[in-house]
């Protein structure tokens, strides 16, 4: 422990030369670090509580067909809503086939068939689209039709695989690829601090590619939770972890020593909770479910999800904002390489190897 400085003939340390004192030694950072970590738990388990412990329907896009603007339909409908204490967002086709390829293309999470003389009402859900979404519409229905007399037929469209009964492996691999992503870049500048800048961001390539390879290989061909078309999932955990990664590079340049807040904040209390993996974003908080398709955790569960259960209907977006973040992260990296700590100077030219 670093000795109080003494005062003018032995008197006692002032109040500011204590202060001093405390500034310069050990006990600053770790009390800072002390209040920070406390603060981090509650606001870590605030986070999860908040949009996984209760989730609840706001707005539910979904598909109708048959009579749904006859009494017996605007009936069932308002039943639901009232069931769900949400609203049902409806998308009106003419026939089945138009209503699953918009299931398809993950624009509607249902398709609700309304026959035209008071027979079956047939509800098409989609487990693989969500499968709280799924579980909330089938329990809705249920009760309606046992409040109205209506016969009702539910069916999946869209089951999730028999080793993910409840739709989160995609949520678990995403996760673990956000957060080696960024640990391994921690560890990096731990570890392996004389790395240039580019020698960095080759070894951040090369740990999510590996890293990436071995979370596809270990849940797919050890496990066999689930089928993953290999390659397309490789390469988006690679992203994954490629761009999360280089997000903590970016802040460790910008905040140096406190770069872990941070890309903590954004990777893990905001992005993983609002991701929709755990559970589907109309049933999370709306702004959550809204940010959450911005930011790298919603974006790598969204293209994964879609690769797995939505074969054919891949969308760039979810592409392009993992790409984003890399590439802003890989530009201001790069731009204020110099205030990076770590790295090595270049040897002088007459300098003996």
């Amino acid at each position: 422990m670093s000795e109080l400085p003494h005062g003018e003939h032995g008197r006692p340390p002032t109040l500011a030369q204590r202060w001093a004192a405390f500034r310069a030694s050990p006990f600053l950072p770790a009390t800072v670090l002390t209040l920070i970590l406390a603060a981090a738990a509650g606001l870590f388990a605030g986070s999860y509580t908040y949009a996984m412990a209760n989730p609840t329907p706001h707005t539910i896009p979904t598909a109708v067909v048959g009579a749904y603007d006859q009494p017996q339909g605007r009936r069932f409908i308002a039943g639901m809503e009232k069931a769900l204490a949400a609203s049902l967002q409806l998308h009106a086709y003419d026939d089945r086939a138009a209503a699953e390829t918009d299931v398809d293309d993950q624009r509607v999470f249902a398709v609700l068939e309304i026959p035209t003389a008071g027979d079956t009402v047939v509800l098409d859900v989609s487990g693989a689209s969500g499968a709280t979404v799924a579980q909330v519409l089938e329990e809705a229905a249920q009760q309606v039709g046992k409040a109205t007399g209506t016969p009702v037929t539910i069916r999946d469209l869209k089951p999730l695989q028999k080793g993910d009964p409840r739709g989160l492996a995609i949520f678990y691999i995403s996760l673990a690829a956000v957060i080696i992503g960024f640990v391994g870049a921690i560890q990096l500048s731990v570890h392996a601090r004389a790395l240039n800048p580019f020698e960095r961001i080759l070894f951040t390539v090369a740990y999510a590619l590996l890293g990436g390879f071995v979370i596809a290989a270990v849940v797919d061909w050890t496990l066999g939770a689930v089928n993953l078309p290999f390659v397309e999932s490789w390469m988006i955990l690679a992203l994954t972890m490629f761009a999360s990664g280089m997000v903590f590079s970016m802040f460790n340049t910008l905040f140096g020593r406190w770069a872990m807040l941070p890309t903590w904040g954004l990777m893990v209390l905001l992005g993983n909770p609002s991701s929709g993996g755990a559970v589907s974003w109309p049933l999370l908080p709306s702004p959550l479910g809204v940010i959450g398709q911005w930011l790298p955790p919603g974006a790598s569960v969204n293209a994964q999800h879609t690769a797995v259960y939505f074969a054919g209907h891949q969308h760039a977006f979810p592409f392009l904002v993992l790409a984003a973040w890399a590439v802003v992260s890989c530009a201001v990296f790069w731009f204020w390489r110099h205030r990076h700590p770590g790295g090595r100077a270049a040897a002088p030219a007459h300098a003996a190897p």
